[in-house]
């Protein structure tokens, strides 16, 4: 596999406080990964760091190419998703305003019709409530359009910042259920910050486990699992 995004020696910044110390990974193409760790551990601001959305100095280079100086509209032309904690619809906007939003960077008006019915097939509950303002939602709904809504820029590369918190667990099972679907069978590169370890671990082909800014280990999700301060860190056994 091609590596999509490499990240190097990444620090990040909030006003004096650094977040980031000198953070590497690398993501290939068309794989699932995940970032684990506690709060504060930085993998939240590591997803905002590829969008130019924090202060941050090092490298980041998507299919080659530097994201560093680039705007975050300019990033999300490229094909980067990101998908924010806390879900953050467009409340007053109806459910299919917001699948619309989620495509104006895109030209192909026909497409983008045809695609926000392959988003109704993923997630009918969507259909169902298409003309209903997105506030009125249930936590788990709002969640199924976030992602729905991310799908619909066709991207390349998503990234998700805890889409299971807070939800019911029928609704994180569907939701990871088609984030797999989308990553095997659309190609969609997915870079997944989970609380929930165990799950992230199921879903993800690659696990980087991350303290106070930093990479302390990474492998395979199979051999991450399995490693004793994994287990007792964040599986609870």
């Amino acid at each position: 596999m091609t590596a999509m995004l490499n990240v190097r020696d990444l620090r990040a910044y909030y006003g004096q406080v650094q977040a980031l110390h000198g953070l590497e990974f690398a993501l290939n193409e068309g794989s699932l990964t995940t970032l684990l760790g506690a709060n504060g551990a930085g993998k939240t601001t590591t997803l905002r760091a590829i969008c130019n959305m924090v202060r941050s100095t090092g490298a980041i280079e998507f299919d080659g190419a530097p994201l560093t100086g680039r705007s975050t509209e300019n990033i999300v032309r490229l094909g980067i998703a990101h998908v924010p904690q806390g879900r953050g619809t467009f409340t007053t906007m109806t459910v299919e305003e917001n699948l619309q939003l989620g495509a104006i960077t895109r030209s192909d008006k026909a497409a983008v019709v045809s695609d926000i019915e392959r988003m109704y097939d993923h997630f009918p509950v969507l259909k169902a409530r298409h003309t209903q303002q997105a506030g009125t939602l249930s936590g788990g709904e709002q969640q199924m359009l976030a992602v729905a809504r991310a799908l619909m820029l066709r991207p390349r590369l998503m990234l998700l910042d805890e889409p299971s918190f807070g939800l019911a667990p029928l609704i994180v099972v569907e939701i990871f259920r088609i984030l797999r679907l989308i990553n095997k069978e659309e190609g969609v590169s997915i870079l997944l910050v989970e609380q929930n370890a165990a799950l992230a671990l199921d879903l993800a082909d690659t696990a980087y486990v991350l303290e106070t800014g930093r990479v302390v280990m990474w492998g395979p999700s199979s051999v991450v699992k399995n490693d004793e301060n994994v287990r007792k860190s964040y599986l609870g056994y």
